[in-house]
């Protein structure tokens, strides 16, 4: 074991919540220490597709942006935290923009989209790789500050000390007056019990939420789990892929076995998955080559240009497997995709445990029990650098 490091914060987890964290953090004054439990790059995050929500529509406001996701939620979401995630979303978007992110534009404006359970359009973009330019700003951030970064250092363990907290990640000791956990959810392994398939990178298997809990810090709504309504059923090499939504958002619609509309395409997420569930259920569904249960996604209704500005990478992604979404529909299935719940937090990302932090997937309330697309990488944004400042701070006191 290596001699033990002192900094102010210590972050858990390199997804674009952490990363917003630390150097959020490092902006506030605090030295700091990443551990991510593989590379830097290894997240959720990165694969996101879809885009982010941001209220910039003349049509559109914060108050209505958090209307949605309250309506979406079911009523179930922690209104304060909805407040902060909808009212700060323009500034976050400004951040992301200073550290390098380009969103995709048109007419003198955002390019923006419709996406379930909006009322408007709020969706920006950066085609639909928009996970990977916010995660590489943020990384690029990181590594150009004196932010200490531990790979292939998961977290074992995390105890009070003199300081504050002690945490061992990996092979490395680390002494902190903070700590911020980012570390993501737990879809992968959940979906690997249940023999389903999932979105999720293999690192998403739920222990830094198990030892915050060990810790004593509160948790809500960790049962609610959420499918992502398109994941990719054929060809095999697209088993789990998740098709962006923003392919509804732009005229594809989905299709029983005998060519009918089932349920409203920009629907919340998951009133779209139990529809489908239901279809196929009923026998109304199609089977895949190797036998599973699938529903069409008609994508041939998206306008070209549409999905050359938006869709490149799915296009790439299904041409190079044989299939060319433009010309012929593509067999789709929920998959586990989202931890909609999880540790309690403040405004500040501040857990019930005083000093210990969460922001991103490992925080529930912001989306209650059923979370908005784009709201994910806007809740990274928004509460990574609130739990980044406010662990700053009050490390630094």
């Amino acid at each position: 074991m290596a001699d033990p490091v002192s900094v102010d914060v210590l972050v858990v987890g390199s997804g674009a919540s952490g990363l917003a964290a630390a150097v959020s953090a490092h902006r506030a004054g605090a030295s700091v220490a990443l551990a991510a439990k593989g590379s830097l790059q290894s997240c959720n995050s990165a694969k996101a597709q879809g885009g982010i929500q941001a209220a910039f529509g003349a049509d559109d406001s914060p108050e209505q942006h958090a209307e949605d996701v309250w309506r979406s939620s079911h009523e179930t979401a922690d209104r304060r935290l909805v407040d902060v995630l909808t009212g700060e979303a323009p500034g976050a978007i400004h951040w992301l923009e200073e550290l390098g992110v380009e969103f995709t534009r048109e007419n003198g404006g955002y390019r923006l989209a419709k996406c379930g359970g909006a009322s408007t359009k709020r969706l920006l973009q950066v085609g639909d790789r928009t996970g990977h330019a916010i995660t590489k700003a943020l990384r690029d951030a990181v590594d150009a500050s004196p932010v200490t970064t531990f790979t292939k250092a998961p977290l074992r363990s995390i105890e009070p000390s003199a300081t504050g907290w002690r945490a061992v990640c990996g092979e490395h000791v680390i002494d902190a007056g903070t700590v911020v956990l980012a570390a993501g959810g737990r879809c992968y392994r959940e979906a690997e019990e249940r023999g389903e398939l999932s979105t999720n990178h293999p690192g998403a298997t739920g222990e830094v939420t198990r030892i915050a809990l060990e810790l004593g810090a509160q948790a809500r709504d960790l049962d609610a789990l959420q499918y992502h309504p398109n994941g990719g059923a054929w060809p095999t090499n697209m088993q789990g892929y998740s098709i962006p939504e923003t392919t509804r958002a732009y005229g594809a619609t989905l299709l029983n076995a005998d060519g009918e509309e089932f349920t409203d395409p920009l629907g919340p997420r998951d009133e779209v998955s139990q529809a489908i569930f239901d279809e196929v259920a009923a026998g109304r569904g199609v089977q895949t080559p190797d036998g599973r249960p699938a529903v069409y996604l008609d994508t041939t209704r998206i306008p070209e240009a549409d999905a050359d500005v938006s869709l490149p990478y799915m296009l790439r992604r299904y041409r190079a497997a044989g299939f060319d979404p433009l010309e012929e529909p593509i067999l789709t299935y929920p998959v586990l995709h989202y931890q909609n719940g999880g540790l309690v937090i403040d405004e500040h990302g501040e857990t019930t445990r005083e000093g210990v932090f969460a922001c991103g997937e490992i925080a529930g309330g912001a989306h209650g029990r059923n979370r908005m697309m784009g709201n994910s990488l806007l809740e990274c944004t928004v509460f990574g650098r609130r739990a980044g400042a406010a662990a700053a701070e009050k490390a630094c006191r």
